[in-house]
């Protein structure tokens, strides 16, 4: 691996500088986004419970006490239920607003090193391949030899920005279908959050 690395040219370091990037914030987001995800369904039925035993307190420390986006939002309508189902439902979509950018926050650099990569790939071909006519030009041949080296350098680049933007196409795919199931989850559960003091207020 090494032997192609170094056979692939100056292009290469800035395509591993680009693994590099990717890893990092790949690493940064699957902490995240694994620290977010809850059992929503246990974590309703706690809220739902001390909300109709009348312990708002208790609720705000279910939440306090419960890390992730659905805690956050839960407790930003909690903390201003005595204002009233509007201003319940305005701060829950206002704190849904925040989290759902915190879930999102650094997505744009795993799309932007899936992008980079390959076009580093492609330049580093084109100049490999710039470099296998110039050896033709100097050497007035076409032997095998004298651009082997130019080809080669040209499809390793190509090769490894390709390998780099499928890994990390990989990790942002997976995490966006993971900020998915955690919105769809926070969704469900202030519904649930809203509904349930509708029901207490009507009822």
């Amino acid at each position: 691996m090494v032997d192609y690395f170094i056979k692939g040219g100056n292009f290469m370091w800035p395509i591993l500088i680009a693994l590099i990037i990717g890893l990092v914030f790949v690493f940064e987001r699957f902490w995240t986004l694994m620290r977010a995800s809850i059992n929503a369904r246990k974590f309703n039925i706690k809220i739902a419970e001390a909300l109709r035993a009348d312990k708002v307190d208790e609720a705000i420390d279910i939440c306090q006490n419960t890390r992730g986006p659905i805690a956050n939002v839960i407790q930003a309508g909690l903390v201003r239920m005595n204002r009233g189902i509007d201003a319940v439902e305005k701060s829950v979509m206002t704190a849904g607003t925040i989290e759902m950018a915190f879930l999102e926050r650094n997505l744009v650099w795993l799309a932007t090193v899936v992008s980079i990569a390959p076009m580093i790939g492609f330049l580093g071909t084109v100049s490999g391949m710039v470099g296998a006519f110039d050896a033709i030009a100097k050497a007035n041949d076409i032997s095998p030899s004298l651009v082997a080296g130019g080809i080669s350098e040209a499809l390793l680049t190509t090769m490894f920005g390709l390998i780099v933007a499928i890994i990390v196409q990989f990790f942002h795919n997976f995490f966006i279908a993971r900020i998915d199931k955690i919105v769809a989850d926070m969704e469900e559960s202030t519904q649930e959050f809203v509904d349930l003091l509708v029901e207490k207020t009507t009822g």
